[in-house]
C-alpha cells in the first residue's frame, strides 16, 4: 500500500512506539512527551502515521499497540483545548476532512486484510469508536457499512466474526436500513455452522440492535429473539455461559421481548440452575463430600493420569458452575425488570428459590478451624460462602415481594433447619435473612412462626450455624425494625444474651453485632430490664481478665465497644449506673492504643465515650470531661499516620458528641476544635477522570460514576469527612447559639456554596439546616452583618430555581421558611419575593409536567414501577407541602396556593402498597 505520510515521520514514530513499550520509566516518559509534542504540532500526520503503522508493522504486538494507542488518542481533548470551557474539542475535531477520509480508508484496509484474529479485533474496537463518534458529529461512514455487510459473507470465520463485532459495537450502522435485510444477515450469523465465535458475535450484534431499536423496529424484529434463543441448547458449557451473559443486558432493558418464550426459557434454564444431584423434595448438596474422588479404584492407577483426570473434572465442574450462575442471573434480571410478567409463569419463582437455596447450601465441609481463627474484618467476603445465591434470593424477594416468594421459600426452609447437614441449617438461616427485606410486610403476618424457627438454632452444635442465627436475627431486626423488637424482645434477648458468652470469638462477637441492630429499633423501657446482663457480658468481652489466660482478639474488643455505645444510646440515662465501670476502660484504650494495628479500636473507643457521655448526661460526665478532652487534644495534635483513614472523621464526630453532652460548657474548647473542622468543611472533592480503557480506576476508597463517556472517580473519604464537618457545624450552632458567633462569618462563607455540592447529598442537606441556625446565632450574638441575610436568601432561592430533586426542593423551602422566622418576613425584599415566586412557578410547572407524563404511561408499565412511583410522588408531595407552608406564611391568600393544590391533584395518590416489590399481576 502506498505510504500516506513521509518516510521520516514513519521512522520517528517507529522509534517512539518502541520506546513506549519499554519497561524503563525514563525512556517511556520521554516517549510519551514526544507523542504529546508531535500531536500538539501536527496531529494529522502522526495519527495517520499511527494508522499506517497498524497495517505495516512487522509484529502483531506493535500492530495491536498502535491500534489501541490510536483509539485512545483520537478522542482525548486536544492539547490546546484542555483549559478551555465549553464542549470538549478532541484531536479528531482538529483533523481535516481529507485526513479523516484517509484514516477511514486505512482502518478499513486493516479490517479487511489483517491476518491475525486478535489484531483484527483491536481494529474493530478502533473502527467502532471512530464510527460512533463520527456519526454523533453528523459524518456517516457508508464505506464501513458496505464493507461490514460484505465481510459477513467472507470465507474466513474470523472475518465474519469481526463483521458482527462491528455491528455490535456500532448498531447505528444498520438502524436506517430495511429491517428485513438486517434480520436476514443477523439470522445467518446466528446459524453459522462453522464457528461458535461467529454465532456469539452475531448474538451480541442482535442484542445491540434490539437495544437501539425504536418501538416500530422492535415490533418487526420479534422473530429475531427466537433465533437468538435457539443458539443456546446445542452449546457446550464452555460457551454457554458467555452466550447467556450476552443475553442478560437485554433481559434487563427489554424484558417484554422474552414474554412469548418464558415457558420454554423456564424449561431450559431450570435444568441449568439446579445441581445435578436431586434426592428428593428438600434442597440437598450435589456433592456432600467435596474435594473427594468420585470413585474408589484398586489397584491404584497411574498418579499423573489420576491428576489429569481430577484437573479435567475440576475444570468441567467450574464451567458448569459458571453456566449455572449465568442462567440464574438471566432469570433474576428478567424478574427485576418485569415482575408482573414472570409471576404469571407457573413454576418460575419456585425454580429460582429452590436453586438459590441449593446454592446457599454448597459450602466446603471442612475449613472450620481457619474460619474460627479468621478476623471478620479481613474475611468480610468469606470466600467459602456462596454469596451469589444469597444475593440472588435477596434480589428476587425485593423484585417480586412477599406474596410471591415467601410460600416457596418456606416450603423448604423448615426442613433445611432440621437437616443433619450443618450447611443446610446454615443456608436456611441465611435464606431467611436474605428474603427479609423484600418480604417484610408479608413476613410480619407470620413473624411469630419465623421467630420460633430461628431461636432454637442458637443452641446448634455447629458454630457457623450459631453465627448464621445471629446474622439472621440481626437482619430481621433491621428489616422489621420496631415490629420484631416490640413483639418478641423477650424471645430474642433469651437467645442473644447467652450467645454473648459463646466459646468462639467469631460467634460471640457476631451476637454483639446483632444486638446493635436490635437496639436501633427498641424502646428504652423495653431494653432497661435486660441492661445489666448485657453490659456485664460486653465488659467481659472487652476485658476478660487474667483468669482466662487468653489474649482477647482485637475485633472482639472493637465489637464490644461498638455495641456498648449503641446500648448506651438506646438506654439513655439508665446507663449511668454502668458509667463508672466503662469510662475508665475507654480512657485507657484512648491513651494506649496508638500503634497502627489499634487504629480501629481507638476510634471505636472515641465513638463509644461520646455516646456514653450523651446518654448519662452532663452531671455524670462532667468529672471525666476534661480528662477525655485532654486525651482527644493529644491525639489531634499528634503526627498523623497516613494509613489511619478513620481518625479525622471520628475525631470530628466525637467532639460533636462531647458538645452535645456538655452543652454551653463546651464553648471554651471551640478554639481547639474549629480550625480542623473548618478545614474539613472547606475540602474540595478529590476527583479523577479516567478513560473508559483504563483498568486501574477501581481503587479502594473511591467511587466511580460514568459521565460524558468518561469514568469519574471521587475519593469518598474526603467528601464523607466534609459531610461529617457540616453535620458537626449544625450541632455546634444549634447547641451553642450566640456563643458560636466568632465563627459565623467563616461558617456562612462555606455553607452557601455547599448548597451546590452535588457530590454528596448529605453536605447539601446539612447546609440547608445550617443557614437558619447561623442567622439565629448572628442575631443573638450581634455578629450578623447586613449583607448576610440577602446573600443567604438569594442563594436559597437560586437553588430552588435550578433544583431537580424533589427531596432537596423540600429542604430548600424549609430553610427559607426557617430563615424568615429568624430574620423576619420584611427581609424578603420585593426583588427577592419576585425571584421566589418565579422559582416556585418553575417548580410547579416542572412537577406538573412530570405528573402528566406519568399519567400517560401504559398501565402495564406503571404496574411494575408501583413502588418507585409511590416513593417519588411522596417526595414530591413533601416538596409541595413545604412550598405551601412558606407561601401561607408570606400570605394566607397567596395566589400560587391554588396552583399547588392543582399540581397535588395530578398525582396518582392510589399507591397504597399492600405488598412490596412489585404488584401481584
Amino acid at each position: 500500500m502506498e505510504a500516506v505520510v513521509p518516510q521520516e515521520i514513519t521512522a520517528e514514530l517507529t522509534q517512539i512506539l518502541a520506546n513506549l513499550v519499554l519497561g524503563d520509566n525514563k525512556i517511556r516518559s520521554n516517549a510519551e512527551k514526544a507523542v504529546n509534542d508531535r500531536l500538539a504540532q501536527t496531529p494529522d500526520l502522526y495519527l495517520l502515521a499511527l494508522a499506517q503503522f497498524a497495517i505495516a508493522a512487522d509484529t502483531e504486538v506493535m500492530r495491536s499497540f498502535s491500534l489501541v494507542l490510536l483509539r485512545r488518542l483520537l478522542f482525548r481533548p486536544a492539547p490546546q483545548q484542555q483549559q478551555q470551557k465549553g464542549p470538549r474539542a478532541t484531536l479528531y475535531d482538529h483533523l481535516s476532512s481529507q485526513a479523516l477520509t484517509t484514516l477511514e480508508r486505512l482502518l478499513l484496509r486493516s479490517l479487511a486484510h489483517e491476518p491475525s484474529d486478535s489484531v483484527r479485533r483491536k481494529t474493530v474496537d478502533t473502527v467502532c469508536d471512530l464510527a460512533n463518534n463520527s456519526m454523533s458529529r453528523g459524518r456517516p461512514w457508508h464505506a464501513l457499512q458496505a464493507q461490514t455487510f460484505s465481510m459477513t459473507q467472507a470465507a474466513g470465520a474470523g472475518f465474519r466474526e469481526c463483521a458482527f463485532r462491528v455491528f455490535s459495537g456500532c448498531p447505528n450502522l444498520v438502524m436506517d436500513l430495511q429491517t428485513d435485510a438486517v434480520l436476514s444477515v443477523f439470522q445467518k450469523g446466528l446459524q453459522d455452522s462453522q464457528s461458535v465465535d461467529v454465532r456469539l458475535a452475531a448474538l451480541r450484534a442482535c442484542v445491540s440492535y434490539l437495544t437501539a431499536s425504536d418501538t416500530h423496529q422492535l415490533s418487526q424484529s420479534l422473530s429475531l429473539l427466537y433465533q437468538m434463543l435457539d443458539t443456546l441448547p446445542s452449546l457446550p458449557n464452555v460457551h454457554l455461559k458467555t452466550f447467556l451473559s450476552s443475553l442478560t443486558p437485554l433481559c434487563s432493558s427489554h424484558p417484554t421481548l422474552f414474554a412469548p418464550h418464558l415457558i420454554a426459557l423456564l424449561s431450559f434454564l431450570r435444568a441449568l440452575i439446579m445441581p445435578t444431584s436431586d434426592s428428593g423434595p428438600t434442597p440437598t448438596v450435589a456433592k456432600p463430600f467435596p474435594n473427594t474422588s468420585t470413585s474408589f479404584a484398586f489397584p491404584p492407577g497411574d498418579g499423573q493420569q489420576q491428576n489429569d483426570e481430577c484437573d479435567a473434572e475440576a475444570a468441567a465442574d467450574d464451567e458448569k458452575e459458571q453456566v449455572r450462575r449465568a442462567a440464574l442471573e438471566a432469570m433474576i434480571s428478567l424478574s427485576e425488570a418485569k415482575p408482573s410478567m414472570v409471576k404469571r409463569v407457573e413454576g418460575w419463582t419456585l425454580a429460582i428459590v429452590r436453586a438459590c437455596l441449593e446454592g446457599m447450601g454448597e459450602m466446603p465441609e471442612d475449613g472450620l478451624e481457619a474460619w474460627l481463627e479468621a478476623d471478620p474484618s479481613e474475611d468480610s467476603q468469606d470466600e467459602s460462602y456462596p454469596h451469589v445465591y444469597d444475593q440472588s434470593l435477596d434480589r428476587l424477594a425485593c423484585a417480586l415481594g412477599g406474596k410471591e416468594v415467601l410460600p416457596p421459600a418456606f416450603q423448604y426452609i423448615p426442613s433445611m433447619l432440621a437437616s443433619y447437614d450443618w450447611r443446610l441449617r446454615h443456608a436456611g438461616l441465611m435464606a431467611i435473612a436474605a428474603i427479609a427485606e423484600g418480604t417484610s410486610k408479608i413476613m410480619q403476618l407470620e413473624l411469630g412462626k419465623v421467630v420460633e424457627l430461628v431461636t432454637p438454632m442458637f443452641k446448634d452444635t455447629h458454630p457457623r450455624v450459631r453465627y448464621a442465627a445471629c446474622q439472621c436475627l440481626g437482619q430481621l431486626c433491621t428489616d422489621l425494625e420496631e415490629v420484631i423488637q416490640d413483639r418478641y424482645h423477650h424471645q430474642l434477648f433469651a437467645v442473644l444474651i447467652p450467645t454473648l458468652e459463646a466459646p468462639e470469638p467469631r460467634v460471640h462477637a457476631h451476637a454483639a453485632a446483632a444486638l446493635i441492630n436490635f437496639c436501633e429499633g427498641v424502646e428504652r423501657d423495653t431494653l432497661v430490664p435486660y441492661l445489666d446482663p448485657i453490659v456485664e457480658r460486653l465488659l467481659k468481652m472487652l476485658n476478660p481478665g487474667a483468669e482466662q489466660g487468653k489474649q482477647v482478639k482485637e475485633y472482639v474488643q472493637e465489637q464490644a465497644i461498638t455495641t456498648l455505645a449503641m446500648v448506651a444510646d438506646a438506654s439513655e440515662v439508665t446507663f449511668a449506673k454502668h458509667y463508672a465501670s466503662i469510662m475508665p476502660l475507654l480512657l485507657n484504650v484512648l491513651r494506649n492504643a496508638n500503634s497502627a494495628d489499634h487504629h480501629k479500636l481507638r476510634v471505636k473507643a472515641m465513638e463509644c465515650a461520646g455516646l456514653i457521655a450523651i446518654a448519662v448526661g452532663r452531671d455524670v460526665f462532667r468529672p471525666d470531661a476534661r480528662t477525655l478532652i485532654d486525651v482527644l487534644m493529644n491525639i489531634q495534635n499528634s503526627p498523623v499516620d497516613p494509613s489511619d483513614t478513620l481518625l479525622a472523621t471520628y475525631l470530628i464526630a466525637t467532639w460533636a458528641k462531647i458538645c452535645q453532652a456538655l452543652g454551653p460548657e463546651f464553648e471554651p474548647f471551640l478554639p481547639v476544635v474549629m480550625p480542623p473542622l473548618l478545614n474539613a468543611a472547606s475540602a474540595k472533592a478529590d476527583v479523577s477522570v479516567y478513560d473508559a480503557e483504563d483498568e486501574n480506576y477501581d481503587r479502594e476508597g473511591w467511587e466511580t460514576i460514568s459521565m460524558d463517556g468518561q469514568i469519574v472517580g471521587i475519593r469518598t473519604s474526603t467528601i464523607d469527612e466534609k459531610c461529617q464537618a457540616f453535620d458537626t457545624l449544625v450541632i455546634y450552632c444549634s447547641i451553642l447559639g450566640g456563643r458560636f458567633g466568632p465563627y459565623l462569618t467563616q461558617s456562612l462563607e462555606l455553607t452557601l456554596p455547599a448548597l451546590l455540592f452535588y457530590f454528596h447529598e448529605g453536605v447539601r442537606e446539612a447546609a440547608c439546616r445550617l443557614i437558619p441556625l447561623l442567622l439565629s446565632c448572628g442575631k443573638s450574638s450581634g455578629t450578623l452583618a447586613p449583607q448576610m441575610i440577602p446573600a443567604s436568601l438569594t442563594k436559597l432561592i437560586y437553588c430552588i430555581q435550578i433544583e431537580t430533586d424533589a427531596s432537596f426542593v423540600s429542604s430548600l423551602y424549609k430553610s427559607v421558611a426557617d430563615a424568615l422566622r429568624v430574620v423576619g418576613i420584611p427581609a424578603l425584599t420585593p426583588e427577592l419575593s419576585n425571584a421566589l415566586v418565579d422559582a416556585t412557578k418553575h417548580q410547579l410547572q416542572s412537577l406538573a409536567d412530570k405528573r402528566k407524563q406519568r399519567s400517560q404511561r401504559a398501565a402495564s408499565e406503571l404496574e411494575d414501577d408501583r413502588e418507585e412511583l409511590a416513593l417519588l410522588e411522596e417526595m414530591e408531595d413533601f416538596a409541595l407541602e413545604d412550598m405551601e407552608k412558606l407561601l401561607k406564611m408570606l400570605d394566607g391568600q397567596h395566589p400560587l396556593l391554588i396552583a399547588v393544590a392543582s399540581v397535588r391533584e395530578l398525582g396518582f395518590n392510589q399507591w397504597d402498597s399492600e405488598d412490596e416489590g412489585g404488584s401481584e399481576g
